[in-house]
C-alpha cells in the first residue's frame, strides 16, 4: 500500500490496514472464531457466557464475575431463555456493565431512556428470570467509581471480560487520549467517568438513533482498562462492516493506547469471536 494514502501514519499500522482477506485470515489462525452472520454470532456469545459461567462453577469458584457490554445486542435474551430451557441459574454470578451514558450534569441517564444499558440489560436478561435465578449487575457509578473494583474483589477477581470495539479502538468507553500513547499508562486506568470522542458519538448515532447525533450523549462512565484486561479471559466481538479496520489494527498494529483495543495483544489468553465481512479490507468501494 502506497504510504501518500495514509500520511503520518506509521508503517506497522500501514501494514495492518494493507493486509487481504485470506492473509488476515490465516494470520489469526486459531484465535479466531468466524461467523457467517451476527445472528449466529451473538447466539455463540450467549453460548460463551453461560459455558464460561459453568466452567469457573465446576473450577470450584464459589462467585464468578464476568464484565459485559451492551453492544452487540441480541445476546442476553438468548442466555436468559438458555437458562430457563435448562434450569441453570445464575445466582452466582455477578455481571459488571461496561459503560453507562450520563447526562451533561454527569448523572447516569434514566432507565426510561431506550439509550441506557443498565435498563436494556434488566429488561432483557435479569426480569426474564425468576428472582432466585437472577445475576448481580453492578453498574459503574459516577459518584461511587470505587463500587467496581469492590464488587470485582468480592467475586476474587473477573473471570472473563467480554467486549465489542468501538470506531476508535475503544473497549468500554475507554476512549484514546489527546497526546497519550503510552499503553502501560492507560492500561493503569480504572473507572472514571469519559467524554465522548465526536467520531464515537456519530457512528453510535448511526447504530442506535438513525444518524440522530444530537441524541448521544456527550459523557458516559465506563469501567477502566485496568479492570478489563485484569481478566482471566477476554473475547471481542466484531459484527459491523466499519470494524474492518479496527479488526487488523487492534489485532497486527502497534500496542497502544492511541488504538486501545491493541492493548489485547499483552493479553495472555485473549480470543477474537467476528462475522466473516469483517476480514473484508477497509478500502474505497468507489470506483
Amino acid at each position: 500500500m502506497e504510504p501518500k494514502r495514509y500520511a503520518g501514519v506509521d508503517a506497522e499500522t500501514r501494514g495492518a490496514l494493507a493486509m487481504g482477506r485470506d492473509q488476515l485470515r490465516a494470520a489469526l489462525a486459531d484465535r479466531a472464531e468466524i461467523f457467517g452472520g451476527s445472528d449466529d454470532m451473538v447466539a455463540a456469545m450467549a453460548a460463551h457466557m453461560l459455558a464460561d459461567y459453568r466452567a469457573a462453577l465446576a473450577a470450584g469458584e464459589a462467585r464468578v464475575a464476568m464484565i459485559v457490554p451492551v453492544g452487540p445486542i441480541g445476546q442476553y435474551q438468548r442466555l436468559a431463555a438458555a437458562c430457563l430451557d435448562q434450569g441453570q441459574p445464575l445466582d452466582r454470578l455477578t455481571l459488571i456493565v461496561m459503560d453507562e451514558y450520563l447526562t451533561d450534569a454527569g448523572h447516569w441517564i434514566d432507565q426510561s431512556d431506550p439509550l441506557s444499558f443498565r435498563a436494556h440489560i434488566r429488561r432483557n436478561l435479569t426480569e426474564a428470570l425468576p428472582r432466585d435465578m437472577r445475576p448481580g449487575v453492578v453498574v459503574p457509578d459516577p459518584a461511587d467509581p470505587g463500587a467496581v473494583e469492590r464488587a470485582i474483589a468480592d467475586a476474587g477477581g473477573v473471570d472473563v471480560t467480554y467486549a465489542g470495539v468501538g470506531i476508535t479502538g475503544h473497549l468500554a468507553f475507554n476512549e484514546p487520549m489527546q497526546d497519550v500513547v503510552d499503553a502501560d499508562y492507560f492500561a493503569s486506568l480504572g473507572t472514571r467517568v469519559v467524554a465522548l470522542m465526536p467520531e464515537t458519538r456519530l457512528i453510535n448515532s448511526v447504530t442506535a438513533v438513525r444518524g440522530n447525533t444530537l441524541r448521544i450523549p456527550r459523557l458516559a462512565v465506563t469501567v477502566g482498562m485496568r479492570e478489563i484486561l485484569a481478566a482471566c479471559k477476554l473475547r471481542l466481538y466484531l459484527n459491523r462492516d466499519w470494524q474492518c479496520a479496527a479488526l487488523r489494527r487492534l489485532a497486527f498494529g502497534p500496542v497502544t493506547a492511541a488504538f486501545p483495543a491493541s492493548l489485547a495483544q499483552r493479553h495472555p489468553d485473549w480470543s477474537l469471536h467476528l462475522v466473516d465481512r469483517v476480514l473484508d479490507e477497509p478500502e474505497p468501494l468507489l470506483a
